[in-house]
Order: structure tokens, then C-alpha cells, then sequence
């Protein structure tokens, strides 16, 4: 991912189901809690900026312009089985929007092949996909799945990295980057900073580059266990200045 791109945020829609332990505390829910949303996190509903890919200014320009990279469905999931009916709208804009690209996460990679267009054929050149692991046993089922996927850009997201995870038998040229972090909210499960830095040691050893994006709420390095405001957590992992490669 270029340091030029411009970053962008786009969320067709909001709410999610939790299928496995890294969405016990899901940042969703918290934040629905906290805003007091009248909608069960649960519930997947389609938001107002849908169409924000395709929407125009005054000038016709559009709101999105040329050449971001733009985050989506940073508050569900793309490929969540309640906007099956919605998606293929999605990938529509997307193909219009050739001159962005669009970067999401997905816990649910087994239902990738059913959820692309049928033009998919090895991949659109503006799509990054991320697969999101948290622990041994998800990267051991998800990550077979993601490496036989026919997609241009792959990452890997350990996050929320609950527990060391080797994952050396998945890495390859065709995964542009590597990025691990920790839980945030006050009932966070902590991070083992040695966690990171064997993570970070698999991926020096394969030339895949890494990214140490998110302390987490509770932190243990050196035997001792820190306790990060949520507003220092991207910072303090970018000054811990262990991320590798491009």
C-alpha cells in the first residue's frame, strides 16, 4: 500500500453477528453501546453514505477523489452473510471508482468465492483484501483459504492478537504486508509484546513486510503489564519502531 494513497472511509453498512473469539469485544458493540444506538449491533443496516464511492459535488467532482484508498466496511464486515443483496451494488461502484482502491478486512473468508462479481476473474487491480486472524487456530483455518483465493493484494491483520501465532507456513510473495495489534476497550485481553516481535521475526525471515499498528489497551512487555489510553495506542506502536519492510 503506497504512502501516497489518500485515505478515505467508507461504510455501506453498520453492524455485524460475532462468529469467533476475536469479536468477543468487538469495537463495534462498544461503540453502539456508548452512542446509545437504538439498533442492535447484531443487525446489519445499510447507512446513508452507501453511494458515497459514486456521490458528487457541486462541480460534479467526486466526493472521493482520485487516487484514495479507501477503508471500507470498517464497521462490519463486507463479506457478512445480511448483505449478500447489497454487495453486488458495492462491486458496482467499486468498478467505477477504478481510480481509488478499496481495502477491506474479512473474518469470513470461506464465503469469498461466492460473494464476488462474476467479472472477478484473478482479482480487480483496486481491490486489497485483508483476512483477520487472532489466534493459532483461526489462522490455521483461515489462512489455507486466503492463500488458494485468486485476489491481486493480500494482507494478513493479527488483530486483536490474542496469543503468540505462527504463521510462517502462510507467508509469501503474495502477501504485500503483515499488520498485528491488541484488543482495545476496558475489558481488553492484553498483548504480549514478544507476541509481536516473533510475528515481526517470521516475516523478516520470509522478506514479508510488517506493521506493528495497535498497542491495545494492556500491553506486556518486559514482564510488566502497561495500560494505554486508547488515543496513544496507534502512536505508541508506531514509536515501539519494530515495522519492517516497504
Amino acid at each position: 500500500m503506497s504512502r501516497q494513497d489518500f485515505p478515505a472511509n467508507w461504510n455501506p453498512w453498520h453492524g455485524c453477528t460475532k462468529i469467533s473469539p476475536g469479536c468477543r469485544h468487538c469495537y463495534v458493540y462498544r461503540q453502539d453501546e456508548m452512542y446509545g444506538s437504538e439498533i442492535g449491533s447484531e443487525i446489519a443496516c445499510k447507512t446513508l453514505a452507501f453511494d458515497l464511492p459514486v456521490k458528487r459535488k457541486r462541480d460534479k467532482s467526486y466526493k472521493i477523489p482520485p487516487g484514495s484508498l479507501v477503508f471500507t466496511c470498517f464497521t462490519s464486515d463486507f463479506l457478512l452473510e445480511d448483505a449478500d443483496a447489497w454487495r453486488p451494488d458495492c462491486w458496482a461502484m467499486i468498478r467505477e471508482r477504478r481510480d481509488c482502491r478499496f481495502y477491506f478486512f474479512t473474518k469470513r473468508i470461506h464465503r469469498f468465492l461466492e460473494c464476488v462479481p462474476n467479472d472477478w476473474g484473478d482479482g480487480y487491480d483496486n481491490v486489497i483484501v485483508g483476512c483477520t486472524v487472532e489466534n493459532q487456530a483461526m489462522a490455521d483455518q483461515r489462512l489455507p483459504i486466503f492463500a488458494a483465493l485468486p485476489i491481486q493484494y493480500k494482507t494478513i491483520i493479527v488483530a486483536p492478537m490474542i496469543e503468540r501465532i505462527d504463521i510462517s507456513n502462510h507467508l509469501s510473495p503474495s502477501i504485500q504486508e503483515v499488520s498485528c495489534g491488541g484488543e482495545s476497550g476496558r475489558d481488553a485481553r492484553p498483548l504480549n509484546f514478544d507476541w509481536v516481535l516473533s510475528l515481526r521475526e517470521q516475516c523478516i525471515h520470509t522478506g514479508v513486510p510488517f506493521r506493528f499498528h495497535q498497542t491495545g489497551a494492556k500491553l506486556i512487555k518486559d514482564g510488566r503489564q502497561y495500560y494505554i489510553r486508547r488515543c496513544y495506542q496507534h502512536t505508541q506502536a508506531k514509536k515501539a519502531g519494530v515495522d519492517f519492510g516497504d
